[in-house]
């Protein structure tokens, strides 16, 4: 299967500038250069920006060369958002974002040439920006962006407005400085990108190729990122190994395949099997796992994954030794929390934070083995449950049944 052919099975070839022919030549045509980009608008990239990174890793496997443009100058202004003007970042915030994504680049796509588009912009005068740039976009062309139109009517600043002449020429410097014929990104940034191919043609008379991603979203139709609430980040500091695991391994069974083909690196033939036989045995999630693991692995390593598959499987199985606080946390998120103040006996543990509904049914619960303490069964009813006895200092963990659980909290 070409790159091309791959590149369509999975789904990831949703607009072309130009004829699809052409782009499939391209792609599987000798070695190129080609740019996505990305505004410095936190210290780490996020799920939604990792099919991004995935498509660069998967070009750069085919032979062509990856760079990516951090926007230092752009990440000053900020593209135009759907709703609302994103607010401005300090110069010290941008500086130190664009550091935390250059590290995390280097890790996932380690033959990335990295690119701030300060360094070309930050001389360049109003007056020149006008004259060289401005002369070869008509306002009609930009008032016909989707995104200005769905901005129109709220009001938008001419700092948002001008931003696609920004990142148009972006693509002239590139296309110009390191032979980047090719732009990638998701399908929001369509007007953008086509800016840049229009102005390569216009100002150097030059052939450029553009295509973008559908932008990838969950069962409930938001997309993932920052913006929607429910951000996952790369940096393992922000986002443990672990939650991004939990995450995955919840994905809903009707976007399941779509995630294989974009997030993950194994073949078509791997990708089928997997889910067929996922689909002759839902309930055991094999989907979901091997997303979950391919991803971890991708982003953090082999020993990442393999530990977030240890903490999901003593999670489940209710063993808690030899695992950390926050791992616990992340799993049992949206579990009851009560605020445990002090010494207290079992049965009026239970019985004070809704876990049984009387002191006799607390001693029932008891003496049918049908409470654990941080994963051991307590069956003495006259058992005190101390401080010293909570996880790390900070948790104590209460089972009843064997699915009901509750954290005291110190």
């Amino acid at each position: 299967m070409t790159l091309f052919e791959d590149l369509k099975w999975r789904g990831l070839i949703k607009d072309v500038a130009g004829e699809e022919s052409d782009l499939q030549k391209v792609l599987d045509g000798p070695s190129f250069a080609f740019y996505w980009g990305t505004d410095p608008t936190a210290d780490s990239l996020h799920i939604g920006h990792y099919s991004s990174l995935c498509m660069a890793k998967r070009l750069a496997n085919a032979g062509h060369h990856p760079i990516l443009l951090c926007g230092g100058a752009t990440g000053r202004i900020g593209d135009p958002r759907p709703t609302a003007e994103r607010e401005i970042i300090s110069e010290e915030a941008v500086n130190k974002n664009i550091e935390g994504i250059r590290n995390q680049v280097q890790s996932i796509v380690p033959s990335a040439q990295l690119v701030d588009n300060y360094d070309w912009w930050k001389d360049r005068s109003f007056l020149d920006t006008l004259r060289d740039i401005g002369k070869y976009v008509s306002l009609n062309y930009m008032l016909d962006k989707d995104i200005i139109r769905r901005r129109l009517e709220t009001g938008i600043t001419y700092a948002e407005f001008s931003y696609m002449l920004l990142q148009g020429f972006d693509f002239v410097h590139l296309f110009k400085e390191h032979k980047c014929i090719m732009q990638v990104a998701g399908s929001d940034q369509w007007g953008n990108i086509t800016t840049g191919v229009d102005l390569i043609r216009k100002m150097l008379d030059g052939q450029a190729y553009a295509f973008t991603m559908p932008l990838i979203l969950d069962a409930t139709g938001k997309k993932f990122g920052k913006s929607e609430g429910n951000a996952l980040w790369l940096d393992k500091e922000k986002t443990a190994p672990y939650a991004i695991y939990q995450y995955l391994i919840n994905s809903d069974d009707s976007k399941v395949l779509e995630y294989l083909k974009v997030f993950t690196f194994l073949s078509k033939e791997e990708i089928e099997n997997i889910y067929e036989e996922h689909q002759a045995a839902p309930e055991k999630r094999l989907a979901q796992k091997t997303l979950a693991w391919e991803i971890v692995k991708d982003l953090h390593g082999k020993e990442e994954a393999d530990n977030a598959v240890k903490v999901s499987e003593k999670l489940f199985a209710g063993d808690f030794k030899g695992l950390a606080v926050k791992d616990i946390l992340t799993g049992m998120k949206g579990v009851p929390t009560f605020k445990f103040e002090s010494d207290a006996p079992l049965v009026d543990v239970l019985v004070n934070n809704g876990m049984a509904s009387s002191k006799r049914e607390a001693r029932e619960f008891i003496k049918n083995n049908a409470i654990s303490v941080n994963g051991e069964i307590i069956n003495d009813e006259t058992k005190v449950i101390t401080k010293d006895m909570a996880l790390e200092g900070k948790v104590i963990i209460f089972r009843r049944g064997k699915k009901k659980y509750y954290l005291g909290e110190l």
